[in-house]
């Protein structure tokens, strides 16, 4: 599992802060819950990629309904 992979798996169990990734495996971890398994971080880590596909196509439908695009919020510096 890459640093990324593992990073987006922790911010989906909830855990934003009080760890430090380096690389494949977890260096640091100062949260008063238990370390989650790296198997529990990869499944998160899948829904985490999920739901950000998800939350993707929501808003580009909510430009569309506006007649707008990605290309449209660039140009107006919101993107």
């Amino acid at each position: 599992m890459q640093t990324e992979e593992i990073v987006n798996g922790l911010k989906q169990l909830g855990f934003n802060s009080g760890w430090v990734v380096n690389g494949n495996e977890i260096t640091l971890w100062e949260n008063e819950s238990p370390q989650p398994t790296m198997q529990e971080i990869s499944a998160a880590s899948k829904l985490w990629e999920e739901n950000q596909i998800k939350a993707k196509k929501a808003a580009e439908a909510k430009l569309e309904a506006l007649g707008l695009t990605v290309e449209d919020l660039r140009i107006l510096g919101l993107g």
